[in-house]
């Protein structure tokens, strides 16, 4: 990645940018075909099994969750309007879901007290 902002540049904009026919760089976003192009290409020559574009994004959100990022947080990273649609992305196994459910045990004896307190 360091190796690519050297030849990008450090301004602000989109971090990946097409290249010309004369290996000049373009401003502006890459177009849509043109990603999905590359990443095929790319999957292909590594030997990786088919995916698509949309995939990197289910997957950094599943990571950034597994890494403990709040799901509020993983929505705007993700530039996702609402925690709903990025919780649809979460592709964790159910065994990560079952995990953090074990977080909360609760003992008899302060689910006791909790229910007399309310009460």
């Amino acid at each position: 990645m360091t190796d690519w902002l050297v030849v990008r540049g450090q301004e602000t904009g989109a971090l990946f940018v097409a290249i010309n026919k004369g290996g000049n760089l373009r401003t502006g976003h890459m177009a849509n075909q043109a990603i999905y192009n590359v990443l095929a290409k790319r999957g292909e020559s590594s030997g990786m099994q088919a995916f698509i574009p949309h995939d990197m994004r289910r997957t950094f959100v599943s990571d950034m969750l597994e890494a403990g990022a709040g799901i509020a947080t993983v929505a705007k990273m993700a530039g996702h309007t609402s925690v709903n649609t990025t919780a649809r992305y979460d592709r964790r196994p159910e065994e990560t879901k079952r995990k953090a459910a074990q977080l909360l045990q609760y003992h008899t004896a302060d689910v006791k007290l909790l229910i007399q307190i309310v009460v």
